[in-house]
């Protein structure tokens, strides 16, 4: 068992964050990781703003962020794994033991430990510190020479790529995200990797829009203008697949109808707790709806997609900030008019 010093971006209710000295406990069989930065995600700000994340209510202190990369400082002899070697730490932590685990279905593991959440307790402490300890299996390395700015993008990638599995093959197919926010842009840029012909987005933020036509899509526009958005119910629908990333209940209503018979809506988008549904008209076009819930085996995949430049992500960062600035940070990431995706950086 090693003990390191270290200092956490600590959140202890609504608007209640600051950087704590604390010593972190490595067991031998973990590795030990040098934070580099991390990426803020809507649940740390839901955190920040709110002290809850949906049904996980902050109970105790707890460590915020699950979006983070660094180095090896310490690492098990058996685990393939070297000092100075650069990784993606994957945030999941599922207890391959349940049907779901052993079926190759961790994302749906009832016991679930995922760092940065709240959801049991005592809370399962995240990577915004200047060390966290972690599984070998957690650690995914990647090139020296790979800008770790973009590779600090891997976990919302890994949520766009499962998004994109979940709908099955798109080479060729005509599809819609709506919500150009960090995912719904992820999204896209997946969705283009992955052979789709035709990639439009929605959104009510101009700027949203703007990063969505950099990300890959062919048109954006806003779900107000209905000259446009009128076209793609003709016919009984326009689109092969639809990827709500939204979560917003017109916009999960509206995919029905702009969905083509036998087409596929795939619903990530988590903001909305009820929704008054199309269910006829799903039923008569035979539409499948499915959901998307997080990554398995994807994170390995984005790590690779970012490492080779398949997608850059960058036009979605919007600033940095060291770690003493961390506050600032969350309140810049909270303001949707002027930021997508903010890093902070560790020493």
């Amino acid at each position: 068992m090693k003990q390191q010093e270290i200092t956490a971006s600590v959140v202890s209710a609504a608007y209640e964050v600051r950087n704590e000295d604390l010593m972190l406990e490595c067991r031998d069989d973990q590795v030990l990781v040098k934070v580099e930065r991390g990426g803020i995600c809507g649940s740390d700000i839901h955190y920040y703003q709110h002290g809850r994340a949906g049904m996980s209510i902050l109970k105790q202190p707890m460590i915020l962020g699950h979006e983070f990369v660094g180095s090896v400082a310490q690492a098990p002899v058996d685990s393939g794994l070297k000092v100075g070697q650069r990784v993606a730490v994957n945030p999941s932590q599922p207890c391959n033991h349940c049907d779901f685990c052993l079926n190759g279905q961790q994302n749906l593991c009832r016991t679930m430990k995922f760092m940065g959440s709240a959801q049991f307790f005592p809370h399962v402490h995240g990577g915004f510190a200047s060390y966290v300890a972690a599984q070998p299996s957690q650690c995914v390395p990647y090139s020296n020479k790979a800008d770790s700015k973009v590779m600090a993008f891997a976990e919302p990638l890994a949520v766009a790529i499962h998004a994109i599995h979940q709908a099955g093959d798109l080479v060729g197919k005509k599809v819609l995200v709506t919500g150009s926010g960090p995912i719904g842009c992820l999204v896209i840029a997946a969705a283009f990797a992955a052979g789709a012909s035709e990639i439009i987005a929605t959104d009510m933020s101009e700027r949203c829009r703007a990063l969505a036509l950099e990300m890959g899509a062919s048109l954006s526009v806003s779900p107000t203008d209905e000259t446009t958005t009128r076209q793609w119910l003709e016919n009984g629908g326009y689109f092969d697949v639809c990827f709500e990333a939204s979560g917003a209940p017109a916009a999960i209503a509206s995919t029905v109808g702009f969905t083509r018979p036998k087409g596929r809506i795939v619903q990530l988008g988590m903001g909305a707790a009820s929704v008054d549904f199309p269910l006829m008209p799903l039923l008569v076009k035979e539409i499948q709806l499915t959901g998307s819930f997080r990554f398995i085996n994807e994170f390995a995949i984005a790590v690779s997609w970012l490492e080779s430049g398949r997608i850059n992500p960058l036009p979605l960062l919007s600033a940095i900030f060291p770690q003493e600035e961390v506050v600032k940070a969350l309140e810049m990431a909270s303001d949707k008019s002027q930021a997508a995706k903010v890093q902070v950086t560790f020493n």
